[in-house]
């Protein structure tokens, strides 16, 4: 038995430095393509959180917790900018992820991961403007909210749609389906 249960944490372990990696190459890719897309300032396709969507559904909230400081870590090391960069990430990252853990557990049968993915995206410009708010000392920053709100559902829905795909295709083998209702609809 000990040998089964010190492979599932192998496995999950590498399964999560994998996610980790992806992770954070979508964020690289993403910020590229911001800058072609002449997006305004903190609107982000949400590419990365795709891969965290797959964590919440397939492996639980812990490794999530620990994929999503992964990712705030490694990009903040990339950017060359760790200080600034973590607080930023860190704060729209841990607002996301806990509003989407709580969406996930409390309307487990009635909010698709769609609807995670916008709660998600929502919350992490919820949660970068009040840190920017606190470090620049401008609560004016929060007008800029609604944009953002419009941006968010719009990305969230696009993450949502893909990130179900990911989830179906890349399913733990032997796990059951996440989107299946326990009559066996799919939610």
């Amino acid at each position: 038995m000990k040998q089964t249960s010190s492979r599932l944490t192998t496995q999950r372990m590498t399964r999560l430095a994998l996610l980790a990696a992806a992770a954070v190459v979508l964020g690289y890719i993403e910020g590229i393509l911001s800058a072609f897309m002449l997006l305004p300032p903190g609107i982000k396709l949400g590419l990365a959180n795709t891969v965290l969507l797959y964590s919440i559904y397939l492996l639980g909230p812990g490794y999530s917790v620990i994929l999503m400081l992964l990712k705030v870590i490694l990009t903040g090391f990339m950017s060359g900018n760790l200080a600034s960069a973590f607080f930023y990430s860190m704060g729209g990252g841990a607002l996301s992820l806990l509003m989407m853990l709580l969406t996930r557990s409390i309307g487990r049968e009635s909010v698709s991961i769609v609807g995670v993915s916008v709660v998600g995206a929502v919350f992490h410009n919820v949660g970068q403007l009040l840190v920017a708010a606190l470090i620049l000392r401008t609560p004016g920053l929060m007008f800029y909210i609604f944009p953002l709100m419009i941006a968010a559902v719009v990305t969230g829905v696009i993450t949502g749609l893909a990130g179900r795909q990911i989830v179906r295709v890349l399913r733990i083998p032997g796990s059951s389906d996440p989107f299946q209702a326990k009559g066996g609809e799919e939610l």
